[in-house]
């Protein structure tokens, strides 16, 4: 019925532009935390961008896939991933920030006068 008004193939466009928003936006913000592990200055502030910004890549990348696989089996395996994900990443980043500060790593703390426009 919607296919002699042109509906399905508008809709099929708008989930394919969509979805390649998300994995666009996914791949640039995982870039981004790249980035962030090599301007930061110590191991915590380091590992802190990189495990948030790879975790909301993480999760757009796979909205994006979600949205290219339709409903069915394959999103709920996609689903499933992402729980995982979700739950294995946090803790991996807090282990290692917790080894290294048993370790005796201390963080970079930086004590300038000027404020730089940052209330305390």
């Amino acid at each position: 019925m919607f296919d002699a008004l042109g509906q399905t193939t508008l809709w099929a466009g708008l989930a394919t532009a969509a979805s390649w928003g998300f994995i666009v936006a996914g791949a640039l913000l995982c870039v981004i935390g790249g980035i962030g592990m090599l301007r930061l200055p110590d191991l915590y502030t380091r590992v802190h961008a990189a495990s948030v910004a790879d975790t909301g890549g993480m999760l757009l990348i796979f909205i994006g896939l979600m949205i290219q696989a339709g409903i069915g089996l394959v999103t709920l395996k996609l689903v499933l991933i992402v729980m995982f994900l979700l739950i294995t990443s946090p803790t991996a980043t807090h282990a290692m920030a917790r080894a290294a500060r048993q370790d005796g790593v201390d963080p970079v703390i930086d004590d300038d006068d000027d404020d730089q426009g940052r209330a305390r």
